[in-house]
């Protein structure tokens, strides 16, 4: 990993299509959509969605999340989701359906109703089933809710249960769930759908201080991986290769895997997942991870941490490392598909020319 200090925006350039592409066998591809993010960055949703649903890729998530679609105390609303699940289905679509309930993907990530948060998560505390027996019954209801309003779709193929589940929030939080909360909640996907395979993801620490970091933010339960490892029929990698520390008067400070590091690391955690699992990407960086929340937007101008061509080496080297670690990946999920249809309306159309790209090749 190396520490880079580098100007955020430069040239849009067109290296994306003079890319080799690797070929991707049997790993089906698709996209996470997030509702919320779309709206941040002034697109609406249902066109969004239905922009996006229109490419050739096979597999969707979907995010149901808990304050949506429980807005008050005694409501279910599926609506939200209802919507999303009927188009992707209209598509042909399969779609993974990520149930939450604490957590979910998808900024801000942590999604529970206010009126289920009493007491409140205490700040480097550990989220048990006995500091809040509330929230985890609460969590299990609306999971079990979920998983039977949509088991009968064909179109589902899988369940993922919370997500980076007990690893902390990022930098806004540092309260974790414990491995029997989890562990409780899978319990219940389990009993309400058995047919289907569920699923947890974890991202993958790019750098030795962040793995440092994590581990001893985890050490003692382990990791949102070693869970998976342990309790899930697929294992869900996030990895995000290159992004922004912080930033200022045009220029970023960047974490950037270089090949080789990286290569290694992420070969290891192929075979030893799949070993035990089966295994996907769940997030792989297609979008710009900068200092801010939402990814800038500059006209004809690339962001550092992902420019076009990124989206193509990210695809490429999973697909690379698979294949030497004798792992057959379920799934490839691009994430930031929402942020390619904002560079498109900005007459930018190379994010989504990169994707196709991909897609072209199997075709």
């Amino acid at each position: 990993m190396t520490l880079r200090v580098a100007r955020a925006a430069r040239r849009l350039t067109d290296d994306w299509r003079h890319l080799v592409v690797e070929p991707r066998g049997s790993t089906a591809l698709g996209i996470s959509f997030r509702p919320l993010q779309a709206e941040a960055m002034g697109l609406p949703p249902r066109d969004t969605l239905a922009a996006l649903l229109g490419y050739e890729y096979q597999l969707i998530r979907l995010g149901a999340l808990w304050n949506r679609m429980e807005p008050q105390a005694g409501v279910f609303d599926p609506a939200s989701l209802d919507w999303q699940v009927e188009a992707a289905e209209r598509a042909g679509k399969q779609i993974v359906l990520a149930v939450g309930a604490v957590k979910n993907f998808g900024y801000p990530e942590f999604f529970v109703p206010p009126h289920r948060l009493q007491p409140k998560l205490r700040e480097r505390s550990l989220v048990t089933a006995t500091s809040h027996p509330e929230l985890l019954a609460g969590a299990m209801s609306f999971i079990a809710r979920v998983v039977e309003r949509y088991r009968d779709r064909k179109s589902v193929v899988g369940w993922q249960v919370e997500h980076e589940p007990v690893d902390p929030l990022g930098n806004e939080h540092s309260w974790r769930l414990a491995t029997e909360f989890v562990r409780q909640e899978v319990d219940v996907v389990r009993q309400t759908d058995s047919t289907r395979p569920i699923l947890i993801n974890g991202f993958v620490p790019m750098s030795l201080p962040v793995a440092l970091q994590q581990w001893f933010r985890t050490r003692d339960q382990g990791d949102s991986l070693s869970l998976a490892e342990s309790v899930a029929d697929i294992v869900g990698v996030d990895m995000y290769p290159r992004h922004a520390l912080t930033g200022r008067a045009g220029f970023g400070v960047y974490l950037d895997a270089s090949e080789s590091r990286w290569n290694g690391r992420l070969r290891s955690l192929l075979m030893k997942a799949a070993a035990k699992a089966r295994v996907m990407i769940t997030e792989g960086q297609a979008e710009p991870w900068e200092s801010v929340t939402n990814p800038p937007n500059p006209a004809s101008l690339a962001m550092y941490s992902c420019p076009p061509d990124r989206v193509v080496e990210n695809y490429n080297r999973c697909m690379r490392l698979a294949r030497d670690s004798a792992c057959a990946l379920e799934a490839y999920l691009f994430w930031g598909a929402e942020y390619w249809l904002l560079r498109q309306k900005n007459a930018d159309p190379s994010y989504f020319g990169a994707f196709q790209r991909i897609l072209d090749l199997d075709a």
